[in-house]
């Protein structure tokens, strides 16, 4: 005889059995969906009836993660760590990338020493950690390039970003020359940079290293069909963008006390969507009018049918230049991030 599902009462409420799991499954139809804010509700229902499910909990750290909560995402992720829940470096690595979105590089430090000291590392992942420590060590430092010129060595080895499609190697690669002398391989970097099939992600990071390392070189960037020549010396820094801080404070002179969590998800997608496009400006010039798309699609995400023309009367701006930029953003929240 088949034995009955215990029946779970939490505040005098009586849950049926087997209620958790339906949550799960349509919180995870809800995170394929890219419906993230929708996921986190029903994950967080499920949690209550279900705490330390596998499945549940890695599926609310991804959905807190693309929703931009990337604080709730490091909290849970760090949790399940220190329970033992989950494949144990799965969990590792997506800590890790929850800690990159939050520029937190000491703490990946302190966690992939503590790796390395326990010696607990799969051999097959051994250079893969070595290649983030030494990448966030560098971020963590923040050290400048020394003024005299390296000597270059005779023969480099190259780095083939273009001879392979796996992006987490390609990221490795790249976060590799955090610890180098970038000069060497600034030819190759050249190439990857104005290849249209390059991630625009690793674009970015690519750029980054460049302007630390002083490099003053024209160089031409090829990223969602434009192709425009920058010296990188000359760019702005990716996270004091100009128009994103404009964009930035619209919103939250809007939104932050009116409603919180709307905009806590709608400024990870501005950050997301000026990091990928960097370091073009995209039209519209506006700064309102992307505020006023993040605004749309951010309620959009959370199942809220946006009053388009009031928004673009709020914010001071033409319902076209709202669609104009509103087509970009989507385009590269498609994109994303690549996983480590």
């Amino acid at each position: 005889m088949k034995k009955r599902e215990q029946i779970k009462r939490k505040d005098n409420v009586v849950y049926f059995p087997g209620i958790e799991k339906r949550l799960t499954v349509k919180g995870l139809e809800s995170l394929e969906k890219k419906k993230f804010n929708e996921a986190i509700t029903l994950l967080e229902e499920a949690r209550e009836l279900d705490q330390d499910n596998d499945d549940i909990l890695i599926g609310l750290v991804l959905a807190y993660f693309e929703a931009g909560s990337f604080k709730k995402a490091k909290v849970l992720a760090n949790e399940m760590l220190l329970k033992g829940i989950g494949d144990y470096f799965q969990m590792v690595d997506l800590y890790l990338t929850v800690l990159i979105q939050l520029h937190e590089y000491q703490e990946i430090v302190s966690t992939i020493e503590v790796l390395l000291e326990e010696k607990e590392i799969p051999p097959e992942k051994h250079d893969h950690f070595i290649t983030i420590l030494q990448f966030s060590r560098r971020m963590a430092e923040n050290r400048q390039p020394a003024e005299v010129e390296v000597e270059i060595p005779p023969e480099v080895q190259a780095l083939n970003l273009l001879s392979t499609n796996n992006l987490n190697e390609q990221l490795l690669v790249v976060a590799g020359l955090a610890e180098k002398n970038i000069r060497p391989y600034l030819e190759e970097i050249a190439d990857y940079l104005k290849d249209e099939t390059g991630h625009p992600f690793l674009k970015t990071m690519l750029l980054t290293l460049l302007k630390e390392q002083e490099i003053n070189k024209e160089l031409v960037v090829d990223k969602f069909f434009e192709k425009k020549p920058f010296i990188p010396t000359e760019l702005p820094e990716v996270r004091v963008l100009p128009r994103m801080i404009e964009v930035k404070a619209l919103l939250e002179d809007r939104l932050e006390s009116e409603n919180p969590g709307l905009f806590e998800n709608t400024i990870g997608m501005v950050e997301r969507t000026f990091f990928i496009s960097y370091p073009f400006e995209l039209e519209p010039a506006n700064p309102a009018a992307w505020a006023a798309a993040f605004h749309i699609l951010a309620q959009e995400y959370l199942g809220i049918e946006p009053e388009i023309s009031k928004i673009a009367s709020e914010y001071g701006t033409e319902p076209k230049e709202i669609e104009q930029a509103r087509e970009q953003i989507e385009i590269i929240e498609k994109i994303s991030y690549p996983n480590i």
